[in-house]
């Protein structure tokens, strides 16, 4: 099968792309055309073993957080046309026994983080069209107990992504945000639940075991994730702006 080459010649950006929905997506980029990416990660290592063949990649190593990397990146991104604001962390407990801390590591990553990306992605992109997506999660639409600063932080996001949409839609500038349900995706290894399961049962038992909250029965793999998401950064979704497109095999429902 020919690969559609719907991003010949763009520039994007992607956060958290050393590994599951950020990973895929860098590759489906560079498998679609992109003659240059710029990829934000703490994780350097990940970041070096992406193969993303003859596009021109570069690889920025810190957190997203950070706000003096993006004041050292944004001149370098002049003549951005796309960028993917996806980089995040998880975090679990019950609101009443989390501290300030607990709320403000996942907040300054998932919000602020989200926000000097989106912030400096739009001043990049000015002057000419372009396309941003956001990654939330069915966690901000409905309530999960026991992940409180991760679906707040998924739901301000989500609606950030409505107010750049109706800021910047005259420019020519489209802002769209994707809410994943249960994606396999590295993400869960940080949760103490999930660590003992997978030591109990393994972690492909206990993936299986979560995915039956899903009425499909299944997680997504983050490719599918990257396909939705590349199609509301392409040109074929010109006319789709501020929405957040469900994910969830039915999770919502």
């Amino acid at each position: 099968m020919t690969q559609v080459q719907d991003f010949a010649g763009r520039v994007a950006l992607v956060t958290g792309a050393a590994s599951g929905i950020g990973a895929a997506c860098a590759k489906a980029l560079a498998a679609r055309g992109a003659a240059r990416l710029f990829l934000v990660n703490v994780d350097g290592p990940g970041l070096e073993a992406l193969d993303l063949g003859a596009c021109e990649v570069h690889r920025i190593v810190g957190s997203v957080a950070d706000e003096a990397l993006w004041q050292d990146l944004e001149p370098r991104l002049a003549g951005l046309d796309h960028a993917i604001v996806n980089a995040g962390i998880g975090a679990g407990g019950p609101l009443a026994s989390l501290s300030l801390a607990d709320w403000r590591r996942v907040m300054a990553v998932n919000l602020d983080g989200a926000f000097m990306t989106l912030a400096t992605s739009l001043r990049a992109i000015a002057g000419k069209s372009g396309s941003i997506v956001i990654t939330a999660s069915t966690t901000g639409l409905k309530p999960v107990p026991g992940i409180g600063p991760y679906g707040v932080s998924k739901a301000a996001v989500a609606h950030m992504a409505r107010i750049a949409a109706a800021e910047n839609a005259r420019a020519g500038i489209r802002v769209n945000a994707i809410a994943p349900g249960g994606v396999d995706t590295a993400i869960w290894e940080s949760g103490e639940d999930f660590k003992a399961s997978v030591a109990a049962i393994g972690r492909e038992a206990t993936m299986a075991k979560m995915a039956k909250t899903t009425p499909s029965g299944r997680f997504a793999s983050s490719e599918e994730m990257a396909d939705s998401i590349l199609y509301l950064l392409s040109d074929a979704a010109a006319n789709i702006t501020g929405h957040v497109m469900v994910s969830d095999g039915g999770f919502t429902l």
